[in-house]
């Protein structure tokens, strides 16, 4: 007499056709899964809490260049440069289109004093942009070796 659970198969659900039933309990895996996307709900706004750091000095390499690009300075102030000669922040987009050799193409170089206002460097590049010019680097000095 053979009891019924007792034997090889005796934990595995039969299936009245085929025999063995290979369903997949999906349910752990959802469950892991919302969990997972809880902590990461939770825990990405806080990487992004502001940290102070000096953003003008950085080990970053010179880009090459074979042409001198424009180069708009930001002192800290707030007062506005291409090259040599200030201007104010509506001037521009008419200048930049004035002296650009390459149109829309130029290559432009901003550099922000590390005590200016960062809105006032963010609004330049706003204008630098909408007038057309893609083609822009922010400009560092190297941390020194000390």
């Amino acid at each position: 007499m053979i009891q019924r659970g007792v034997g090889r198969n005796s934990g595995r659900r039969r299936n009245r056709r085929s025999g063995l039933n290979a369903d997949i309990n999906v349910t752990p895996l959802v469950d892991v899964m919302l969990v997972l996307l809880i902590v990461f709900m939770v825990a990405a706004p806080l990487l992004s809490v502001g940290v102070p750091i000096e953003l003008p000095k950085t080990d970053a390499k010179s880009l090459p260049s074979q042409t001198e690009p424009i180069t708009i300075s930001v002192d800290a102030q707030g007062q506005i440069f291409i090259q040599d000669t200030e201007i104010t922040l509506d001037e521009i987009a008419t200048r930049l289109i004035a002296i650009s050799n390459n149109g829309y193409d130029e290559r432009i170089y901003l550099r922000g004093d590390g005590q200016a206002d960062y809105e006032a460097v963010m609004k330049v590049m706003a204008r630098v942009n909408a007038a057309g010019f893609s083609n822009l680097g922010l400009v560092t000095d190297p941390v020194s070796a000390n």
